[in-house]
């Protein structure tokens, strides 16, 4: 098996003609730009359209923050950072924070929260090591990454330099206007860009995934090639019986109209816990508007089992399961065999602890079965840059298409407006001087 699979075998549905019309038509309006939210489908095509140059520009970047950084500091929130964590937590060795002879630089993240104890022990951290930056904001002025960048600029340019602090500060951002570009253009700073038709959910086959996990030390012409694949493979003249994202989105809106109301995408690999990360992102700010929408929640199995597994199979009958498994695993174990078998496990012993979590995989898919959880199952061949590129493109088009077949703008997100518009209010914001009276008013 060299690409990704779909099994829709336990998740209770039928695909009646009525549905697979839909999602085809579905599908059709995407690919053909005649739907809602038509002006941010840059992503489509995005695979086929990236060059070979322009991923060795990319290359060359991240060789040169290798190079002279011990550790690169990739400031965003949201989609401009939850895509690049994903793949590369997803490739790197579980213990590889605390290894000291790493050949690439370690990448840590900022401008994703406000916590104050966190950026201030960001900066404790940054005092001992060589660092550069790479800031992904189209606009620059989003709270929680210019806050971020505002206090890491100034401490790179007070360790190493301003000549070396321009050199090892990356913009990724507009192309021709905002804060982050005008001091980009100002300070010399490499910059690439986002483009405008591009959001930030489904921008990680874009710079702000690229340059990320290239400076990783992963294969970014792997990646692309994977999604290649995945955009080939469900583009809009492809049959829906061999259109995978045609058939999760079809599914997914089959279980939703018998009421399963919450997806639990599941994994039995803790290296895949922020690809769910990213994958809530997708598809909650993309499906949940207009008060309509699955509401996207993930689990990290066989861990969750043992909080959520009680819920999972006797709690309210709302939900759905998806579950990403690993076929292969990239490394070997066996269990070994103890004379006195105190704990019991001879009975797996010489075994591979990876059949051992295939079979609580396949026991817990039966049980949640049995239990009213419909089941659907994607199959990754192995955790690797292919499988990842394939992947990262099916959830994208597969949104797109589920969202459409929803009703909604699955390229939109007007309700995350409001709790910025509170917060600036309540910050003294100049030009929210109302809202911030009315606010107070409200708190009294």
């Amino acid at each position: 098996m060299n690409t990704i699979t779909l099994n829709v075998e336990r998740a209770g549905v039928e695909f009646l003609p009525e549905i697979k019309a839909k999602a085809k038509a579905a599908c059709e309006l995407l690919h053909r730009g005649g739907g809602a939210g038509s002006d941010f489908l840059g992503w489509l095509r995005l695979p086929s359209e990236t060059t070979a140059d322009f991923l060795e520009d990319i290359k060359q970047t991240a060789r040169l923050l290798q190079s002279e950084c011990e550790i690169v500091v990739v400031i965003g929130i949201g989609g401009s950072y939850l895509g690049a964590r994903a793949v590369i937590d997803a490739l790197s060795g579980a213990f590889d924070t605390i290894r000291s002879n790493r050949r690439y630089p370690q990448i840590i993240y900022a401008g994703h929260n406000i916590g104050e104890d966190y950026l201030f022990e960001l900066q404790e951290l940054l005092k001992e090591h060589k660092f550069g930056i790479i800031s992904i904001s189209k606009s620059g002025t989003t709270t929680e990454p210019a806050l971020a960048f505002r206090l890491l600029r100034r401490q790179l340019e007070a360790q190493q330099g301003k000549e070396a602090a321009r050199r090892l500060t990356v913009a990724i951002t507009d192309k021709s206007r905002g804060a982050l570009k005008t001091l980009a253009d100002r300070k010399g700073y490499k910059s690439y860009v986002i483009e405008d038709n591009i959001g930030g959910r489904f921008s990680v086959l874009s710079p702000v995934g690229l340059l990320p996990i290239a400076t990783a030390g992963f294969d970014v012409d792997r990646l692309i090639e994977g999604a290649r694949q995945m955009e080939a493979a469900t583009d809009s003249s492809v049959d829906f019986e061999q259109n995978m994202a045609m058939q999760y989105a079809a599914a997914r809106n089959i279980l939703y109209t018998k009421g399963k109301k919450i997806e639990v995408l599941a994994n039995f690999n803790p290296k895949l816990h922020y690809i769910s990360e990213w994958w809530k992102q997708l598809y909650g700010e993309s499906e949940g508007k207009e008060g309509r929408g699955i509401f996207p929640a993930a689990l990290d199995f066989t861990t969750d089992l043992h909080s959520m597994g009680q819920y999972m199979q006797e709690g309210e009958r709302i939900m759905f399961e998806t579950v990403i498994s690993v076929a292969n695993p990239n490394r070997q174990l066996i269990v070994p065999t103890y004379d006195d078998d105190l704990d019991g496990l001879n009975f797996i012993a010489d075994q591979r602890i990876d059949h051992i979590n295939k079979m609580a995989e396949l026991g817990t898919m039966i049980a949640h079965v049995d239990g009213g959880v419909p089941n659907i199952k994607i199959t990754l061949p192995r955790l690797d840059e292919l499988s990842l590129g394939q992947l990262l493109y099916f959830f994208e088009k597969a949104c797109g298409i589920s969202g459409y077949m929803l009703g909604v703008n699955p390229f939109d997100q007007p309700g995350v407006e409001a709790y910025k518009k509170n917060m600036f209010a309540l910050l003294g914001k100049p030009g929210f001087e109302r809202e911030r009276e009315e606010l107070l008013k409200r708190l009294q």
